[in-house]
C-alpha cells in the first residue's frame, strides 16, 4: 500500500510540474524555474490562484508541493501555483550580503531585481494568479527573502523564513517594517534545538522583537522545534507555515462550530459572511461559500431556534448557488419551523424543479412537500 501511495505521489508530481527557462537581463544569464499548476487550472479558466515562490526550489519544491496537495485534498488549503527557482549552483551568489553594510551585494541585488522585475512579472503575465504572493526559503535564502520587507510597500504578502541567516541590522529592519505595515502581512519563522548555533541566537532575538508588535495587520508565528536539526526542521515547518497563512480559508470545523458559532446569541449568517469576506480581504480569493458551511450555520440556527435567520441564509444561498434548490429549501425550512405548512409546501415544491446540491435531493424535497401538504389537509 505504501509503495502504491509513493508511486501515485511521484506520478502526480511528474504530471503537475514543468521546467521553464527564463532569460534574465538583470543577471546576464538564463535561469531555470520549476512550475506547478493546480489540477483545476485547465478546467476552471476563470479561476485565479495564490502564488508561492520558493527560493532553493531544487530541494524545497517537492516538500511544499506535497503539503499543499494534501491540504488541497481536504479543502483546508487553496489550490496554489508553485514557482521554484533552481539555485543548486548559485544560492550563495544569489543571496549573499555585505557583512559590513548588511545589504545585498551587487550580485545578490541583481538576483533581487530578477525576482521583482523579471520573474514575477513573467509569472503574473503568463498564469492566472490571485493578488496574494508568498515567498519561502531556507537558511541563506530565508535570510535573503527578508530584503523584500525593506521596501515601504512590500511585494509579497507572506514570508516563510526557515532557520534564516540574518544580515546585520536585519532584525531591526524587519521589526520596523512589520510595525509600520499598512496592509496585512503574514510572517513565519522557525528554528530548532538542533539548529546551527550562530543562526539560532539572531532568530531568537528577532522573535522577541516581533512578539512585541501590536499592529493588527501582522500575523506572526514562530516555531522552535525540539529534537530537530537544521535540515529536519524544514519538514516540521512547512505545514505549520501554510496552515498559518491560509487559516481563514479553512471550512468551518467542529471546534469552530461548537466554540465560536453555536454559542452566539444571534448573527449566525453574519458570521458566515464575515468569514468569507475575511478570506477575500486577506488572501485575495473569491470563493463560493461551501455547502457544508451553509449546513453548519443552518444547524446553529435550528439549535438556537433563531428561525428568522433562515431567510437571510436563503438570500445568501441564492447569491452563491442561484440555480440550485438551496435557497428555497432554507425558506421552506423557515416556514416549516414557524408553523406555516402551506408556504413551506410551496417552497419545497419549487425546490423540486431546481438543481440538487450537497445532500439536498429532489426525492427529499418531494417528501418534505408531502409532509407539509398532509399538515394542511388535516387542518
Amino acid at each position: 500500500m505504501k509503495q502504491l501511495l509513493l508511486l501515485f505521489l511521484f506520478s502526480l508530481s511528474l504530471f503537475a510540474q514543468k521546467t521553464e527557462l527564463i532569460k534574465s537581463d538583470k543577471l546576464g544569464t538564463t535561469r531555470e524555474i520549476i512550475v506547478s499548476l493546480p489540477p483545476s487550472y485547465e478546467t476552471s479558466p476563470g479561476k485565479r490562484y495564490p502564488v508561492l515562490l520558493l527560493l532553493d526550489g531544487q530541494y524545497l519544491f517537492d516538500s511544499f508541493q506535497g503539503a499543499l496537495k494534501y491540504g488541497e485534498y481536504w479543502d483546508d488549503l487553496p489550490e496554489t501555483i508553485i514557482i521554484g527557482i533552481n539555485q543548486k549552483n548559485s544560492r550563495m551568489d544569489d543571496c549573499t550580503f555585505d557583512e559590513t553594510e548588511g545589504m545585498p551585494t551587487q550580485r545578490s541585488a541583481a538576483f533581487y531585481n530578477f525576482i521583482g522585475e523579471e520573474l514575477m512579472p513573467f509569472i503574473e503575465k503568463k498564469y492566472r494568479v490571485a493578488p496574494f504572493r508568498i515567498i519561502a526559503g531556507h537558511d541563506t535564502t530565508a535570510g535573503f527573502l527578508n530584503f523584500f520587507l525593506y521596501k515601504e510597500n512590500p511585494y509579497f504578502n507572506a514570508y516563510i523564513s526557515l532557520s534564516p541567516e540574518l544580515a546585520p541590522g536585519m532584525e531591526n529592519q524587519i521589526t520596523t517594517s512589520l510595525t509600520n505595515t499598512k496592509k496585512p502581512v503574514f510572517y513565519y519563522q522557525s528554528s530548532a534545538d538542533g539548529d546551527i548555533k550562530q543562526l539560532r541566537e539572531p532568530v531568537a532575538s528577532l522573535d522577541n522583537s516581533l512578539k512585541s508588535i501590536t499592529n493588527p495587520l501582522v500575523n506572526y508565528k514562530f516555531d522552535n522545534f525540539r529534537n530537530a536539526s537544521h535540515y529536519s526542521l524544514v519538514l516540521y515547518s512547512i505545514p505549520n507555515a501554510l496552515y498559518q497563512i491560509f487559516d481563514s480559508y479553512k471550512p468551518i470545523s467542529s471546534t469552530e462550530f461548537s466554540e465560536k458559532i453555536v454559542v452566539l446569541p444571534s448573527g449566525y449568517v453574519d458570521y458566515l459572511t464575515k468569514k468569507y469576506d475575511n478570506t477575500t480581504e486577506k488572501l485575495g480569493l473569491n470563493i463560493p461559500i461551501r455547502i457544508n458551511d451553509f449546513k453548519a450555520i443552518e444547524a446553529a440556527i435550528l439549535k438556537n431556534k433563531a428561525y428568522d435567520e433562515l431567510e437571510k441564509l436563503a438570500q445568501l444561498a441564492n447569491k452563491n448557488y442561484p440555480k440550485t434548490m438551496l435557497a428555497d429549501y432554507e425558506l421552506g425550512l423557515m416556514y416549516e419551523k414557524t408553523g406555516d405548512a402551506k408556504k413551506a409546501a410551496s417552497k419545497y415544491q419549487r425546490a423540486t424543479q431546481l438543481e440538487e446540491i450537497g445532500d439536498l435531493t429532489k426525492d427529499m424535497m418531494y417528501n418534505k412537500y408531502d409532509d407539509m401538504k398532509s399538515l394542511t389537509v388535516k387542518r
